[in-house]
C-alpha cells in the first residue's frame, strides 16, 4: 500500500501546471453544499449531453477528415486586426459604456467608470501543452501588458479557451479583482493568485467591485482540465450592472429557457455578449447555433430586438467541423431576420453600442464559398398583444 502512494505521488508531481488544482477544504465543502451540486457533480439547468453518442465518433472523425471541409475551417488569409486599439482605448467611452472583443471569448468591457475583462486568452494555444492543441488563427490584437489597469477578471468556466494559464500568471502580478465560477479559485490560487483578490459565487450569487454589481447567472455547459473530469467546477454566464449600463457574457452554453428568466432579472441589457461558434450536431447540447444565439439574446431582452450583441467564441481557434467563417454569416442573417443590431468587430476594434457599430462582414474576403449559401434556419419573430392592447414582438422558441 506504501507503494501505491508513492507512485501517485509521483504521478500527481508530473501533473502539467496548466491542469490546474482540484478544489479542497473548505472551498470543496461549499461546492458540496450548492444547490446546483448533486450526486458527486454540478448539474446543468436542464438534461444535457455532454459528449457525443458512442456511435457518432467514427462519423465525426470523418467530417474532421474530409479535404473539402477541412479547407474551409480556416481563414483564407490574414484576420484583420484593429491598428489603434492601444490609442482608442487610451480615451474615455464618451456614452460610458465601450465592448472591445480580442477574438474568441475575450472581451474588455468599460462600464460606467470601471474595467472588465471576459475570458481572457491572450495564450498561442488553447491547451495545456505549448506543442500541441488548437492554435490560434490570428494575432492577439495587443499585448497584455498594454491593456492597462484591469478593475476585474471574469471567468465563465475553467476550459482552456476560457481559462488559459500564460494569461493568469501574468495577471497575479497586479492588482485586478478575479470573480469566477465555484471551484475555478482553486485554479487561480495554483497559479499564484492570492485569495483575497478571488470572488467565487454559485449561480444567482452576486458580488459587489466599486459600482459595478456582478451576477453569476446559469449556463448549460460542463468543465474540466485534466485527464480526470470530476465535474467540481461550475460554469456560468455573468450580468453586470453599472449604475447606467447592463451587458451579459454568456460563456459557453447550450440553449435553454432560463434566458428568459436571466433577462427578466438582470436585463434588459445594453449589450449581450453570445457564444455562435464551435457549435456541431454531435454536441448540441453545450454550444448554440447562430440562430439559438440570437434567440438567446431575445430572450435575455424580454422577446423583442433590443439592445446589441456581439458574437463571441468564434474566428480565433478551430474547435468544430463548421466552416471558420460561418458562425459570422448565419449570425448576421440571423439579425436582419429579426431586425437585431448585431456587432461585427475585427478583433481589438472598440466601439460603443449606443455610438457607431461597426457591421462590416469583414470575414468575407477571407472565406471560401459556403455550402449553405445562405439559406440559414433563423429565429422567428411573431407579434403579440400585450394586456394595454399594444403590439408588442416575441421570439418563437
Amino acid at each position: 500500500m506504501s507503494g501505491f502512494r508513492s507512485t501517485s505521488s509521483g504521478l500527481r508531481g508530473l501533473r502539467p501546471a496548466a491542469f490546474g488544482a482540484d478544489p479542497g477544504g473548505a472551498r470543496l465543502e461549499r461546492i458540496r453544499r450548492s444547490p446546483n451540486f448533486a450526486n458527486g457533480a454540478f448539474v446543468n439547468p436542464e438534461g444535457t449531453r455532454v459528449r457525443p453518442a458512442g456511435g457518432a465518433a467514427l462519423d465525426m472523425a470523418k467530417r474532421y477528415l474530409r479535404k473539402e471541409e477541412r479547407a474551409l475551417r480556416a481563414p483564407a488569409g490574414s484576420v484583420p486586426l484593429h491598428a489603434t486599439t492601444l490609442a482608442d482605448l487610451a480615451r474615455p467611452p464618451v456614452s460610458g459604456l465601450r465592448l472591445t472583443w480580442m477574438g474568441h471569448s475575450s472581451v474588455l468591457a468599460e462600464i460606467d467608470g470601471h474595467r472588465v475583462l471576459f475570458d481572457p486568452v491572450w495564450g498561442e494555444r488553447c491547451s495545456p501543452f505549448a506543442f500541441a492543441g488548437p492554435r490560434r488563427l490570428h494575432p492577439v490584437p495587443l499585448p497584455l501588458a498594454a491593456l492597462g489597469p484591469v478593475d476585474v477578471v471574469v471567468i465563465s468556466h475553467d476550459h482552456y479557451d476560457h481559462l488559459d494559464l500564460p494569461t493568469i500568471k501574468s495577471l497575479a502580478g497586479t492588482d485586478t479583482l478575479f470573480t469566477v465560477p465555484l471551484g475555478v479559485g482553486a485554479h487561480l490560487e495554483h497559479w499564484g493568485v492570492s485569495e483575497t483578490r478571488i470572488r467565487e459565487l454559485d449561480w444567482t450569487e452576486s458580488t459587489k467591485i466599486g459600482g459595478l454589481t456582478l451576477t453569476a447567472t446559469p449556463a448549460r455547459h460542463f468543465c474540466g482540465r485534466g485527464l480526470r473530469n470530476a465535474q467540481h467546477t461550475l460554469w456560468a454566464s455573468w450580468a453586470v450592472a453599472g449604475e447606467t449600463h447592463r451587458i451579459y457574457h454568456s460563456g459557453d452554453t447550450g440553449y435553454f429557457e432560463g434566458f428568459r428568466d436571466i433577462g427578466a432579472e438582470h436585463g434588459p441589457f445594453d449589450a449581450t455578449m453570445i457564444q455562435i461558434g464551435a457549435y456541431s450536431e454531435f454536441w448540441p447540447d453545450i454550444h448554440m447555433t447562430p440562430e439559438e444565439g440570437m434567440r438567446t439574446h431575445l430572450d435575455l431582452q424580454g422577446g423583442s430586438p433590443a439592445g446589441v450583441m456581439l458574437p463571441i467564441h468564434w474566428a480565433t481557434f478551430n474547435l468544430a467541423p463548421h466552416p471558420w467563417a460561418e458562425p459570422g454569416e448565419w449570425t448576421m442573417a440571423a439579425g436582419e431576420a429579426v431586425g437585431q443590431t448585431v456587432a461585427a468587430p475585427v478583433p481589438g476594434q472598440p466601439f460603443e453600442p449606443a455610438g457607431d457599430l461597426p457591421t462590416h462582414p469583414w470575414w468575407r474576403d477571407l472565406s471560401l464559398p459556403l455550402p449553405q449559401d445562405g439559406k440559414w434556419p433563423v429565429p422567428k419573430i411573431a407579434p403579440v398583444t400585450t394586456s394595454e392592447g399594444d403590439l408588442d414582438l416575441v421570439s418563437e422558441a
